[in-house]
């Protein structure tokens, strides 16, 4: 299985790499995790939220692998527990197809683009840095897989 993770915004401080590339290390190749980050428009007085965005998803929809099931990280999304997530990570599994898991920008995802996903996530009720929502969500991944294959890392 693949998830690829498109998450808008580029240049991320080195910790948040390296605990990326850590956790996604850690994952066994046939549940394999890759991570694309996607230029975000540059926010200037001489435009909208709405046309930036709009054009985050375009971008973002060129990086969805063909034929994947497209996730959207939202606030409004359904809220899991660790368990859930385990649990919608293992129904994807049994689809037999790539997973697109997409983060927006500094204004979020286009309307059009949550729209068109198949499904909506929240990580937290809390508001978190974008730098953190990359890493919650790749050790979430991790904790989802060690659930799924009975490994240790997961204490209930």
């Amino acid at each position: 299985m693949l998830i690829r993770v498109l998450a808008v915004g580029t240049r991320m401080p080195a910790w948040v790499d390296q605990a990326v590339s850590e956790y996604s290390a850690r994952m066994p190749a046939e549940m394999r995790v890759e991570w694309r980050e996607i230029k975000a428009e540059t926010r200037t007085g001489a435009g909208s939220a709405a046309s930036w965005m709009s054009r985050e998803a375009a971008r973002l929809r060129a990086a969805v692998p063909e034929g994947a099931r497209c996730v959207a990280l939202d606030e409004q999304g359904a809220d899991l527990d660790t368990r859930g997530f385990a649990a919608r990570m293992d129904a994807w599994r049994q689809e037999f197809r790539a997973v697109a898991l997409v983060i927006g920008g500094p204004d979020g995802l286009d309307p059009a683009l949550k729209r068109d996903c198949a499904e909506r996530l929240r990580l937290s009720s809390l508001t978190l840095a974008h730098p953190l929502v990359r890493i919650v969500l790749a050790e979430q991944i991790y904790r989802g897989w060690s659930l799924l294959s009975g490994h240790p890392y997961h204490r209930p």
